[in-house]
């Protein structure tokens, strides 16, 4: 067994409502195998009619960008084998996508991080392109890597984290006209800490290479990762990679453009400690989920910023990436032993075959695209 060190995420969230039982005392449905995949996941998504989908990790270099897991098990490109497993010069291709959501119309939002880095929406109903969003101009910045997505129809923006070492930000993309600007850029709260952590205990470090010199290991920095929203539309809850706190802002504040970025940053609230972590979701009552990375765990966090574990397993939650809501109560999570992949172990992978689609009953109801 490799041993690994981690430099990399974090997160938590919130919960209870009027009259719902104590959240200490309640607990999830056991951990239930849907699908084992060949390649690693990176993020997963499921429609109002319980569809399927994941995107496949960039780290892996997929052949298959995305992918559509049926009921057997077996999967399909998604959303069709030209845009998954083509490079075309056209842009009618997928680059290397990692956030993805499903909204109420059965759209798929994929976030595709090429060259140029986009939004691509897919009406998954009809089997046809929607729009595609740029993220260019003064949606990026010098060293930009975005990650994860929520979507907001309330306010009809999608939030998108940049995790990029040196500028981190959330940006908010228009969903219609694809105008867009980044908001706490480099605030504490987007910001990764130089805090190590472990994964199946020696270091995973990111490989860096300078013009003309071999590759040398580094602490892999990881800024604003996972992103969700409150199903009323009025909480962005996000945390850096490498952190020990869940964070929220007011959409009503993210969204005024009049506010400074000093003033927007004094309305972000601390909603509590948390291991660390890579995606997060919430449900109905405001529980946030948490893919509990050093602990091969999935947790929660209550909105008294209490954190506790749900469920463990060192095999189908190993390095769990991501998590969302089905149209069922359940919880679905994607595992892909990124702590074992080449670019964190000095070029060799030590990943195994197969990587897990996995669900769980949550501990209340929750919606779609979260």
């Amino acid at each position: 067994m490799i041993k690994n060190t981690i430099f990399i995420a974090v997160v938590v969230g919130c919960i209870s409502s009027c009259g719902a039982p104590d959240a200490s005392r309640r607990t999830v449905g056991p951990l239930e195998t849907i699908a084992e995949l060949e390649q690693g996941p990176g993020n997963v998504a499921v429609s109002q009619d319980g569809r399927v989908f994941i995107s496949n990790h960039s780290i892996y270099r997929p052949d298959i960008k995305v992918i559509e897991v049926l009921d057997d098990g077996s999967t399909r490109p998604f959303p069709n084998q030209q845009w998954a497993a083509t490079r075309r010069e056209d842009g009618q291709s997928l680059s290397g996508v990692l956030g993805i959501q499903v909204d109420a119309a059965d759209r798929v939002w994929m976030l595709d991080s090429g060259r140029p880095a986009r939004i691509v929406v897919w009406d998954a109903a009809n089997d046809e392109l929607d729009r595609i969003l740029p993220l260019d101009g003064p949606a990026k910045n010098r060293g930009s890597f975005f990650n994860d997505i929520a979507l907001d129809p309330v306010n009809g923006k999608v939030y998108v984290s940049d995790a990029s070492a040196k500028n981190p930000a959330i940006v908010v993309v228009d969903m219609d006209s694809g105008d867009a600007y980044r908001a706490l850029e480099r605030h504490p709260s987007v910001t990764a800490k130089a805090i190590s952590m472990s994964v199946d205990d020696p270091v995973i470090e990111a490989a860096r290479a300078e013009s003309g010199k071999a590759p040398t290991p580094t602490v892999a920095r990881i800024g604003v990762d996972g992103i969700t929203i409150d199903p009323d539309g009025e909480w962005v809850y996000y945390t850096p990679a490498q952190g020990d706190s869940l964070w929220r802002v007011r959409t009503i504040d993210l969204l005024d453009r009049s506010l400074s970025e000093d003033d927007l940053g004094d309305r972000v609230e601390r909603v509590g400690d948390r291991p660390a972590c890579d995606g997060i979701t919430i449900d109905n009552q405001g529980n946030v989920y948490i893919t509990d990375i050093t602990g091969n765990a999935i947790g929660v966090v209550d909105q008294a910023g209490s954190y506790r574990r749900l469920l463990q397993d060192a095999e189908k939650l190993s390095w769990p990436d991501s998590i969302a809501f089905g149209p069922d109560g359940y919880v679905y999570v994607v595992s892909n032993q990124l702590h074992r992949s080449a670019p964190f172990n000095r070029g060799e992978d030590y990943t195994q075959q197969p990587f897990y689609l996995s669900r769980f009953k949550a501990l209340a109801a929750g919606t779609i695209g979260r």
